[in-house]
């Protein structure tokens, strides 16, 4: 069975998002939303998860690279726990660390400095967590 999900990267000015399809197991970027000390529109959500109706929900759970947890971790938490209560679809949170740096890098390889714009490394983030999510923990559904 198909599984489409969303994956949001959490940040304090800009979320990420991206929605992907369990059996390529590869996501999409789609346009960040803008964040007001990491609260988003969430009329926008709502509009984003209604055009593209996911079975799961994935965010990306900031670490420090030891595993432990740093301030964004319990925002990004709460995120995610809004999400689930608001919308009433399961969210998963899936361990982010590098993901930023890998996108970076991506975008660095493909367009050079230029091309290193903040929703574009939001969006490709968030590319990364759910396709690493697809990687990992996708069949477990």
């Amino acid at each position: 069975m198909a599984i489409t999900a969303l994956a949001f990267d959490f940040g304090t000015k800009s979320i990420g998002c991206a929605v992907g399809q369990s059996i390529t197991g590869t996501a999409q970027a789609l346009p960040a939303f803008k964040a007001q000390d990491g609260i988003p529109d969430w009329n926008q959500i709502e509009k984003c998860l209604r055009e593209w109706r996911p079975d799961v929900i994935v965010v990306g759970l900031p670490l420090n690279m030891d595993g432990s947890s740093q301030d964004l971790t319990l925002r990004a938490k709460k995120f995610a726990n809004r999400l689930q209560g608001r919308f009433g679809i399961k969210v998963i949170l899936q361990d982010e660390r590098l993901t930023t740096t890998q996108a970076r890098s991506e975008i660095f390889e493909r367009g050079g400095y230029r091309a290193l714009n903040k929703g574009k490394i939001d969006g490709i983030s968030a590319c990364l967590i759910l396709e690493s999510w697809f990687d990992n923990a996708a069949n477990e559904l």
